[in-house]
Formats: structure tokens, C-alpha cells, sequence
């Protein structure tokens, strides 16, 4: 699969996990329960995955204990503010605000002093697809809904993602552990770590169509998910996976609209397309002849990059 195949569908299946969210919420599911069966599911779905390819999951306990941070700011963390959020925001807005990864990334990023320096192009690729986001949401025109808790949850989900990009690249990725049973590993001890949230919610009934939802959430846009986002950080580095979030507003805001009778206006039809620029400017490399990676090292290449110009986590 090609970078770009591998960008396009990993947004198409963590773009839908907004709607299956929401449904799932709309159907009598809780948060917590929400964010457990997911990472069940995600898990059995990778551990399928990795027993197929003949992966073991690794045995040190310093692996696991990187885990517990990978899987706690990468899945446990964001999982569950993501479904509280969407208890008050509509689905295709907490794609937009999920959109706000890269921003939080490159933020991390400088302040800490681990990315390099960024040139002309990829800064206004950055900006763009801000600006793109901020098309869509539009909060001069919603009043205090930027600033809702639901808003602010999942702000905090996409900060989360962030931290664990970086984390998961110097930590985890590139060490000789397989993606799929490193992949495995981290979602397994994210359902330990969201087992605490299934004591919080109500007792509404819930439905055969939020069980539905909430099984599509775990098998695709988690399990599925999770291994295509490990594979693009491992061979791409943290920012450049970020950037896949530039895409969810145009995946959740339309399936939204198509399925939930959410807004769908000129203007944020105008804001995806800028989003939309912005990922192709961000994305784009200056090659440096003296640099260049060999494309058939690409763990060692992450390893190396990540002792030399990351220091995050």
C-alpha cells in the first residue's frame, strides 16, 4: 500500500469513527462502555492480524511500560473524551476539532525544540489547514460553542493524539518489535486502562443499532485504524501522521450531513477544500541530497531522527 492509499483510507475509517461515536451515544451507550468495547475489539482485531503474520507481542517489561503512556494518551485518554464531547458536539465537529493534531504536534514540537526547522512551504501548509478548520467551525458565528466542555474534550483528545505521536515514534516505533504485535500490545493495555470507566454513565437501554455502531467503531475505525496509524508513524514520523487528521473534518462533517442531518453549507464545503490544500502543502518535502533516506530503512531512519531531533516523552 502506498503512502498516499494508506493516508486516504486510514482518514476514511478514523474519519467515520465520529458517526459511529455519535450513534453509538444516540443508542444508549455510555462513554466508558463506548470506549471499552472499542479497545476490546481494536485489540482482537490486531491480535488476529499479528498472529497471521506470525508475530509474537513483545516480553520486556520495558516495552510494556512504554505502552502504558502510548496507550493511555494514545487510546484510553482520547477514546474517552472523544465519546464525552460528542454527548453535546455534533459528529462533524469533532472531526473538525480533531483537525487540530498537526497544530498541537508542530506546537509540542517547537516548544520542546525536538522538530526541525520547518520551511515556507510547510508552515503555510500548517496555516491553511488551520484556517480551513476554522472556516468550518466558524466560532464567531456559533457564540460560546467553541468554548462548550464537549468542545474543550475534545481539544483535549487531539492534544492527547499529539503527545502520543511523538511518544510512540521515539519510544516505540523502530525497536524490533513487529507494528501489528507492537500494535496489539498498546491496544490490550488500553482496555486495562479503560476498564475504571465502565463504573461512570447511566443505564439507558441500548439498542442492536448501537451495538452495531460500536462494533464497526472497534473492528475498523480503531483495529484497522491503529495499525495503518502505526505503520505511518513508523515510516513517516510523527508530524506527517498528525497531518492525517487535516482530513477528518471533510470524512465526519460529510457523513454527518449525509447520515445525521448535521449542517452542511457553502462554507464549510469552502473550509474542507482549504483543508485540503493545506494537507498537500504540509506534506510536501524539500529533498536534501546529503540526507536522503533509503525508503527500505525506514525504522532505522525513525530511530536515528528520533534520537537526533526529538527529545519529547
Amino acid at each position: 500500500m502506498t503512502s498516499a492509499t494508506r493516508m486516504g483510507v486510514l482518514a476514511l475509517l478514523w474519519g467515520s469513527g465520529f458517526l459511529w461515536i455519535k450513534i453509538s451515544l444516540n443508542e444508549g451507550l455510555t462513554p466508558g462502555w463506548i470506549t471499552f468495547v472499542r479497545c476490546v475489539l481494536g485489540a482482537a482485531v490486531l491480535l488476529a492480524l499479528a498472529y497471521g503474520a506470525g508475530q509474537r507481542l513483545p516480553r520486556d517489561g520495558a516495552t510494556w511500560g512504554r505502552l502504558v503512556v502510548a496507550a493511555f494518551f494514545c487510546n484510553a485518554l482520547p477514546f474517552l473524551l472523544f465519546s464525552v464531547g460528542e454527548q453535546t458536539v455534533d459528529s462533524g465537529v469533532a472531526g473538525v476539532l480533531n483537525a487540530t493534531t498537526p497544530l498541537w504536534s508542530l506546537l509540542i514540537g517547537l516548544a520542546l525544540g525536538t522538530e526541525r526547522p520547518l520551511r515556507a512551504t510547510r508552515l503555510t501548509g500548517l496555516a491553511l489547514g488551520f484556517a480551513g478548520v476554522l472556516l468550518i467551525f466558524a466560532p464567531w458565528s456559533h457564540g460560546s460553542g467553541l468554548m462548550s466542555w464537549g468542545a474543550l474534550a475534545l481539544l483535549g483528545a487531539s492534544a492527547s493524539y499529539a503527545v502520543a505521536f511523538a511518544y510512540m515514534a521515539r519510544h516505540l516505533t523502530g525497536r524490533g518489535t513487529a507494528p501489528l504485535a507492537l500494535s496489539a500490545a498498546q491496544l490490550l493495555t488500553a482496555t486495562g486502562l479503560s476498564a475504571p470507566a465502565l463504573a461512570a454513565g447511566g443505564t439507558a437501554p441500548v439498542t442492536w443499532a448501537g451495538v452495531l455502531a460500536v462494533v464497526v467503531l472497534g473492528v475498523f475505525a480503531t483495529g484497522l485504524t491503529f495499525h495503518l496509524n502505526y505503520r505511518m508513524i513508523a515510516e513517516e514520523g510523527p508530524t506527517a501522521a498528525a497531518t492525517v487528521g487535516y482530513l477528518l473534518p471533510v470524512v465526519s462533517v460529510t457523513l454527518g450531513a449525509l447520515i445525521l442531518d448535521e449542517p452542511l453549507t457553502v462554507r464549510v464545503v469552502a473550509g474542507m477544500a482549504v483543508v485540503l490544500v493545506g494537507v498537500g502543502l504540509t506534506r510536501s518535502r524539500t529533498r536534501r541530497p546529503r540526507e536522503e533516506p533509503d525508503a527500505t530503512v525506514a525504522p532505522r531512519t525513525v530511530a536515528r531522527t528520533a534520537r537526533s531531533a526529538s527529545s519529547s516523552g
